[in-house]
């Protein structure tokens, strides 16, 4: 009877360290698998700032292909000079401004008492000097988010659209290239007034030609998902407006 209970002692003593040590390999996967969801996460929004710029490795007439993943860190750091964070009339330097989450920032932001942090990245291309802002908003059905890099000027030298849920072949259409290219070359000034840029039907110029309008051709079928572009844009830009307007003083 003795022995058997040593046994049975054993048996449990070794079930215990099993468990124990599955547990640990497991939490050691789930670490390593968040590490690699983060660094992820990281090349993703480096990817997207260096496309707004117009640094990709688009080669056809209609891709959108990023710098590759072994080679994105290395163009961020050259072509990104400065990344600021701009909370009310204070301006930083911050070299991981672009790791501020703007959703979480957005929600914080409601509470009167909070300033909110507004990443910004100055990057340099073919010579200029250009300035992207993150945009985060709501399509028809879920999150639609992106960059837009503006120079001093204040025109859009290109853009980045992406989203979490819009309709295949409607609203999933804001991060095809035709629609994206669309945006360069428009001002998001008139005159001294911010206009912002609108994703208008019966815009009537399907081949974008007139810059001076603000104004884009919608997807044709996706109104509501058109409309959060336009909102999106005119919500977040207008936030670094009196930095934007500083340039030009």
């Amino acid at each position: 009877m003795a022995k058997y209970t040593d046994k049975n002692s054993y048996t449990i003593i070794f079930s215990v360290i099993m468990v124990i040590v599955v547990g640990s390999l497991l939490a050691g996967v789930a670490q390593g698998l968040k590490s690699k969801i983060t660094l992820n996460e990281r090349f993703e929004k480096m990817q997207n700032i260096l496309y707004a710029m117009g640094i990709n490795e688009n080669e056809g007439e209609g891709d959108v292909t990023f710098v590759s993943t072994d080679k994105v860190e290395e163009a961020f750091a050259a072509n990104i000079k400065k990344q600021l964070v701009i909370q009310g009339d204070k301006v930083t330097e911050d070299p991981e401004a672009y790791l501020i989450d703007i959703k979480k920032e957005e929600t914080k932001a409601k509470d009167p008492n909070y300033q909110r942090r507004l990443p910004l990245f100055v990057g340099e291309k073919d010579g200029k000097t250009l300035y992207v802002i993150p945009m985060r908003g709501k399509g028809l059905w879920d999150a639609i988010w992106g960059f837009v890099a503006l120079d001093k000027s204040l025109v859009v030298q290109g853009v980045f659209f992406d989203h979490a849920g819009e309709t295949p072949g409607l609203g999933a259409e804001i991060k095809q290239r035709y629609f994206m290219d669309d945006f360069k070359g428009e001002n998001i000034m008139d005159g001294d007034a911010f206009k912002g840029i609108t994703v208008a039907k019966g815009n009537n110029d399907p081949i974008n030609e007139n810059k001076t309008d603000n104004k884009v051709d919608a997807i044709a079928g996706a109104t509501i998902t058109g409309d959060g572009v336009t909102a999106m844009i005119k919500k977040d830009i207008r936030m670094y407006l009196p930095y934007l307007k500083s340039l030009n003083q």
